[in-house]
């Protein structure tokens, strides 16, 4: 029944986020057409275009509860593909879930419960590990693409 529910949560979670994303995404670009495009505003939208998803996948993964929502509704407003979005959220929720299904399974409600309550600082030093992490790759990815374009002229 455990794996039931994971699943069951799994498409629910990601059903939410996609409407709520669909949502950000027309109300945000009539928002972002009134808004006066700031300095501010500008290196936001850079930031989260580069950073973005991962601000979506680290709260969609752990299980304890950190904002999902701002940064679900950021991504839509600003453009994010689709298919990007719902790649990250369903990615996150399937090991989220499953793990605690797994968790449950293992060691029954009361026993799991106990472990989560026992480990929750443990998955928030894991978080901020795996930010800095996918941080640090996605800097990594950047200066690699940027190494590989050479100037027109420029011997190899």
């Amino acid at each position: 029944m455990g794996w039931w529910c994971a699943a069951c949560a799994v498409l629910g979670s990601t059903a939410g986020n996609y409407l709520l994303f669909r949502t950000a995404r027309k109300g945000g670009e009539k928002f972002l057409d009134q808004q006066t495009q700031s300095e501010r505003t500008r290196r936001f939208r850079a930031w989260f275009e580069r950073y973005g998803l991962i601000t979506v996948f680290i709260p969609a993964l752990i299980p304890i509860p950190m904002p999902l929502k701002l940064f679900v509704i950021s991504a839509g407003a600003l453009g994010t593909r689709l298919r990007t979005f719902l790649a990250v959220v369903l990615l996150a929720r399937i090991l989220r879930y499953f793990s605690l299904a797994a968790l449950g399974v293992r060691l029954g409600h009361e026993g799991a419960a106990a472990f989560l309550r026992a480990h929750a600082w443990h998955f928030v030093a894991a978080a901020v590990l795996l930010t800095a992490v996918l941080f640090l790759a996605v800097r990594l990815s950047d200066r690699v693409r940027g190494g590989l374009r050479k100037p027109a002229g420029a011997k190899l």
